[in-house]
């Protein structure tokens, strides 16, 4: 056996060993035996440096210094899931999951949702390429050299029935390596940390990956990802995954209705303390991948999964203080301050009250003992009051008449829940609240500037607006505390760069009310530019698809207010980009303006995406289920029979994708 030959066979032993140890929990050799293995291989390629291999397992250790993580954009959106709360909840979901695939059977998986950090792995060629954080769901941060350390996670494969491919997961920290940390720091007199989550979490950003390598972190996988794949089902897609070398848990389970998953839910509250691992729910998903397609997506979350969070912890505490909070908006919310008291891993100080309303409706008073849980386990909130250990000396709570900050009368509009303080130009925090969303990474994403940053350039007088911002020379920005040269230079690079950020972001970082991410995008598409936009009637606006009369008396107000159209023109003459790129308007057209169509089955000339992405690009709008708006159905191999029998009794045209061909021309 020749040296290059050696070396291969040594890396493909020490995988096999990798994978039994880590994925199979079944050794085959000593820790003894592995090492010596590994020393031998790091040996003869630092001898023959000519057959280094970046996934070789010597790579693993780590040693790799990242200052700065890229921005990397998902090739596919990373969603949020819905959560569930109750079995109601579940069969409302299946209902709605009915109304738009038929009344045919569905078969399901369910997965433990495990608490750790969400992750996106890259294959090409069936070896490991890179690996991005979730971040926002369009964009997030490469982790490769800390990823790269984790021992569960395979850097070549073991079968090559799938070469290109995305496999999502979570990062967790097992219980019993947590406290193994926790207990070596306690040695040390150093602080603990505080849950398993934020402990994964936080390492994956550690700038010294051999720091990374010496947690014992985790990789639990759950989805493949891929634009083309040989597989029919979720469930037969996690198997090859299994097969394939990746750390699939064996509590995946196929369900064939709502009662199986309820026995699995059942099983899994009551024996989820027992897994090495924290959890905090079930993750419930429609097995059929073509029925997954048939189903597609709301604007944040898939509409074929569904998470059911077990039940919140809940705690008792005393509410020493109520204080009110301003929004960039200048709505008011009330917050509760307490005595610290642990929650689900966290220390929780602060509560959201929500509104006077909510106050009022649970007698929520100071110096109360409050009963506190997390919000999907995320958002701390009060959930009653303990009479009997109320003071009495306590009186009713007041909700403040005057703004926190500004002291301008608050304000509350019929049917609306919330205050508002309406002093939108002379109100500090709504002129820096909105500042700082406009620089936010789903806004501007400007490098360089945080919400503290915002607030220095504000005490200082150097900004009053968004606009301002583009006005900033290095010059001004040394003096400040904490600045130097390169700080204000990466500031006002980071400026530079954002005027190359597109059309559907500037509109949503202006902050008009109502207009998020997905009704920005709606916008930008339909309108064009900012000055169709401006012009546009409030008749008009409602007739834009999903566009309601909130949202329309919104824009209209906005434009009307004479210093936000002078900002806008501020930003246009700084070169900020307030019309749709040109190249993306290029295949765009009318030809299908205003019809509606349902695109149902298995294409040929398209993937399904692309065949949607062609209907809107011409002008028409995808809709998931046949109704009597419908124009026509775009139908391929295996249309779903209860789709074909709806269309035929309401007269829809049902057309192959040659005809839709045809009617582009």
């Amino acid at each position: 056996m020749n040296i290059e030959q050696e070396i291969k066979a040594l890396r493909e032993a020490l995988r096999l060993h990798n994978y039994n140890y880590y994925v199979l929990d079944n050794a085959t050799i000593s820790d003894y035996e592995f090492d010596q293995k590994l020393k031998q291989l790091e040996q003869l390629e630092a001898d023959n440096p000519q057959f280094f291999d970046e996934n070789s397992p010597t790579q693993r250790v780590g040693g790799a210094i990242t200052k700065n993580f890229n921005t990397v954009t998902h090739t596919h959106r990373m969603y949020s899931l819905d959560n569930s709360y109750s079995k109601e909840d579940v069969l409302d979901w299946e209902k709605r999951l009915q109304k738009i695939l038929g009344d045919v059977p569905i078969n399901y998986t369910c997965e433990l949702k495990y608490d750790g950090a969400s992750i996106n792995l890259y294959y090409k060629n069936g070896k490991f390429e890179k690996a991005v954080t979730r971040g926002d769901g369009f964009q997030g941060d490469e982790v490769t050299a800390n990823v790269k350390t984790i021992k569960s996670i395979p850097l070549v494969l073991k079968e090559e029935d799938l070469q290109d491919f995305e496999i999502r997961g979570e990062i967790v920290l097992p219980l019993e390596g947590f406290n193994k940390m926790n207990q070596e720091r306690l040695e040390n007199g150093e602080e603990l940390y505080r849950n398993p989550r934020n402990t994964a979490s936080g390492s994956l950003k550690l700038q010294d990956s051999a720091e990374v390598a010496k947690r014992p972190l985790d990789c639990l996988l759950y989805q493949i990802v891929a634009d083309q794949t040989p597989f029919k089902s979720h469930y037969e897609s996690l198997k090859f995954a299994q097969k394939t070398g990746f750390k699939v848990p064996n509590t995946l389970k196929l369900c064939k209705n709502t009662a199986e998953i309820f026995d699995f839910i059942a099983y899994w509250d009551l024996h989820r303390h027992d897994l090495p691992y924290e959890t905090d729910g079930v993750v419930i998903k429609v097995n059929d991948l073509h029925f997954q397609e048939e189903l597609g997506y709301t604007a944040k979350s898939p509409r074929w999964a569904l998470a059911y969070k077990f039940q919140t912890e809940q705690a008792s505490t005393v509410l020493h203080k109520i204080t009110y909070q301003v929004g960039r908006t200048g709505a008011i919310t009330p917050v509760a301050n307490l005595e610290p008291v642990e929650l689900a891993g966290t220390i929780v100080k602060r509560a959201s009250l929500h509104n006077a309303d909510q106050i009022a409706k649970l007698d929520i008073r100071e110096k109360d003992t409050v009963f506190v849980e997390k919000g999907g386990e995320i958002i701390p909130k009060i959930v009653g009051v303990d009479l009997e250990k109320r003071p009495k000396e306590s009186i009713p709570t007041k909700y403040i008449s005057h703004c926190p900050d500004c002291h301008t009368e608050l304000i509350r509009t019929e049917g609306d829940a919330k205050h508002y303080c309406p002093n939108e130009f002379g109100c500090p925090t709504q002129i820096t609240g909105r500042i700082q969303h406009f620089i936010s990474r789903k806004a501007m994403n400007i490098d360089g500037i945080g919400a503290e940053t915002i607030e220095l350039f504000y005490k200082d007088g150097l900004i009053r607006n968004y606009a301002d911002l583009y006005d900033l020379t290095v010059e001004q920005i040394i003096p400040l505390e904490r600045m130097a040269e390169k700080s204000a230079e990466n500031i006002i690079k980071g400026l530079e760069l954002s005027k190359e950020i597109p059309f559907e972001k500037v509109l949503f970082a202006l902050g008009i009310r109502f207009v998020g991410e997905t009704v920005a995008k709606k916008l930008a598409k339909h309108y064009k530019n900012i000055d169709h936009l401006q012009q546009a009637s409030f008749e008009d606006l409602i007739n834009v698809d999903e566009i309601g009369e909130r949202i329309a008396q919104s824009i209209i107000d906005f434009f009307a207010v004479p210093t936000n159209v002078e900002i806008v023109n501020r930003l246009k003459n700084k070169g900020l980009q307030f019309s749709v790129d040109e190249s993306k308007l290029l295949h765009q057209t009318d030809k299908v303006a205003g019809l509606v169509f349902v695109v149902s089955g298995v294409f040929h000339k398209f993937s399904r995406n692309e065949l949607k992405k062609s209907i809107e690009d011409n002008g028409g709008k995808v809709s998931s289920s046949i109704s009597k708006k419908t124009n026509y159905v775009v139908a391929g191999d295996n249309m779903g029979p209860s789709k074909l029998t709806k269309a035929e009794s309401l007269g829809i045209p049902i057309i192959s994708e040659s005809e839709y061909l045809e009617l582009l021309k």
